[in-house]
């Protein structure tokens, strides 16, 4: 069974940065994309960013190009979302899923808050 363990969110000023975690463990296909989603109050759950673990190919949504960096540790099983020059609007628990797609989802970490400060 495919666990995704999530860490590093928390409170960070605007402006801030922080580091999530999502280490992957269990049987996993290299083919798979890993993806990290957010889900602010009272929103829907929305694409913040995907790496394919293959390749290392990246892909993002618009709102965070440029400020939100993904990668991954193959050896340690682990992905990351660096997030920087955060603003109150990022606010938001996080999520990483794992699948044969963004659109495939099987796995889901147990998120993370995150919240941005004003």
């Amino acid at each position: 069974q495919v666990q995704l363990v999530e860490s590093g969110g928390g409170l960070v000023q605007n402006g801030g940065s922080l580091r999530l975690s999502c280490a992957a463990s269990g049987p996993t296909s290299s083919s798979y994309v890993m993806g990290w989603f957010r889900q602010a109050p009272g929103k829907e759950r929305e694409f913040v960013g995907s790496i394919r673990w293959s390749v290392g190919s990246t892909y993002y949504a618009d709102f965070v190009k440029g400020r939100f960096t993904i990668s991954r540790d193959n050896a340690k099983n682990t992905v990351y979302l660096q997030m920087n020059s955060l603003k109150p609007e990022d606010t938001a628990v996080y999520y990483c899923g794992l699948g044969p797609g963004i659109t495939r989802i099987e796995y889901w970490g147990q998120g993370t808050q995150v919240t941005v400060s004003s």
